[in-house]
């Protein structure tokens, strides 16, 4: 028992390991308790904006369910852009070569710098337009706009965040991804009330506070994340050496990015796609819905986390040549993984009227979200399975693999089969979660099935 609570405390400082050496069990635990903790505290804030946010009613709710439903999709850029970094980064390191490692880096960084601005300009001059299309009222849109525009305006915090925190796990110290997103997210959490309902000199601004709160937390947790990395306290010293872009470099960054950014566009997309028909069943829908939502990412993130970790082994390990040794790290990952997964899916099943509940009085919230929380449970283990196996083609840089898998499954399968049962069918509510757990289903199915294979062993970055 002392063994164990001592690994986890060396998980939590930050030991050095050899991540291509030695016990994959003591290297999976090192990985990911930082990772894991680093989700947990960014699905504790969801949780917690949500609960601050239900105090102003389910328009309030709604706005933030359609809002980030679209801000998803700067999520997914983020998300899909950090791929580059971790498996750029985790083969350079599992070589031994730190200073490609911190060439990489830099690279990563002008790539989100460009896309963030892009997407910024696009969103704050349509927020408005971006509500209307998410099917809100006109009431909601008046309300939300602000929110809206101030998410998309500061998105850049949100792909640095992100990307930086990839740098971290590519390189093996999660530690440091770890404390940027409890910096963030715990200033979040103590903003929020300030910036939504006011306190002395700073006024209610409702809904918008939730976005000014998010903005300052996020920025604060980025410049956690410079201090890191250009004070020399990092293996990836961005302080030494050259900062001029490297062509070469840059493009191979490029190309497994969008590639992963497509990848989870695709997944993000189909959600607003489902958002937008669930929108049809009126807004106190939309909030229950985006209860559960919230929810279900709160328990899914250290999922992610394991996913995360198993993409760094994958990484380190093919660029030290050992690729057996990265299968196996994968499937360890995904096993421990089930196990807190089936446990989740039970609690969800069993306790959805307590857990929805918590969040809101309001019973015509209250019936929709129990309804979505129970029917996503029964197939959250397959949830946590699917990402931890399509996280490892991420790590070994074949970010196409997953996205044909996406795109096959979200697309072709989840959108279709959601519109049809939910409208066509009549099922409404119940009609979407299905489509989604199907798609969910089949997707893991297809991810291993081709993980098996093997092909990602050789990909070339």
């Amino acid at each position: 028992m002392s063994a164990t609570i001592d690994l986890i405390r060396s998980a939590i400082r930050g030991e050095t390991y050899d991540f291509t050496k030695g016990s994959l069990d003591r290297a999976i635990v090192l990985l990911a308790i930082p990772m894991m903790l680093e989700m947990f505290m960014e699905s504790i804030f969801a949780l917690v904006d949500t609960f601050f946010v239900g105090r102003l009613g389910y328009n309030a709710l709604a706005t933030i369910g359609l809002t980030e439903t679209v801000i998803t999709l700067v999520y997914a850029i983020a998300i899909g852009l950090s791929t580059a970094p971790v498996a750029m980064v985790s083969r350079f390191i599992g070589q031994k070569d730190e200073v490609g490692a911190a060439q990489a880096a830099r690279q990563a960084i002008y790539l989100a710098l460009f896309v963030s601005t892009l997407i910024a300009v696009f969103g704050a001059y349509y927020a408005e337009e971006v509500l209307r299309l998410m099917g809100g009222g006109e009431e909601l849109i008046r309300t939300g706009a602000g929110y809206t525009r101030i998410m998309f305006a500061s998105n850049g915090v949100i792909v640095l965040l992100f990307l930086l925190n990839g740098i971290f796990r590519g390189s093996g110290e999660a530690v440091h991804a770890m404390r940027a997103l409890w910096i963030a997210n715990g200033i979040n959490i103590v903003l929020d009330p300030i910036f939504i309902f006011g306190l002395g000199p700073v006024p209610a601004m409702g809904v918008t506070g939730a976005a000014v709160a998010t903005t300052i937390g996020r920025g604060v947790g980025v410049l956690y994340q410079l201090y890191i990395l250009l004070g020399g306290r990092s293996v990836i010293r961005l302080a030494v050496g050259s900062w001029a872009l490297d062509g070469d470099l840059l493009r191979r960054l490029t190309r497994i990015a969008w590639t992963g950014a497509f990848q989870y566009f695709i997944a993000s997309a189909s959600w607003i796609f489902l958002m937008r028909i669930v929108a049809q069943f009126g807004e106190p829908v939309v909030g229950g819905y985006t209860v559960a939502i919230r929810l279900i990412l709160f328990t899914l993130l250290p999922a992610w986390g394991l996913s995360n970790a198993a993409a760094t082994l994958v990484g380190q390990n093919l660029g030290a040549n050992e690729p057996e040794r990265a299968e196996r790290s994968v499937w360890k990952a995904a096993n421990y993984g089930s196990i807190y997964l089936a446990l989740v899916s039970v609690i969800y099943v069993v306790f959805a009227p307590t857990l929805v509940g918590w969040f809101t009085t309001d019973p015509a919230v209250i019936a929709p979200g129990i309804t979505a929380l129970r029917i996503f449970g029964a197939g959250y283990l397959l949830f946590g399975y699917g990402m931890i196996i399509t996280q490892a083609f991420n790590g070994a840089g074949d970010t196409r693999t997953p996205t044909l898998i996406n795109f096959v499954c979200f697309w072709l399968v989840e959108i279709p089969l959601g519109y049809f049962l939910s409208l066509r069918m009549g099922w409404e509510l119940v009609g979407i979660c299905t489509a989604v757990v199907i798609a969910e289903s089949l997707l893991t199915l297809i991810a291993i099935i081709f993980f098996r294979r093997g092909r990602w062993k050789t990909t070339r970055i």
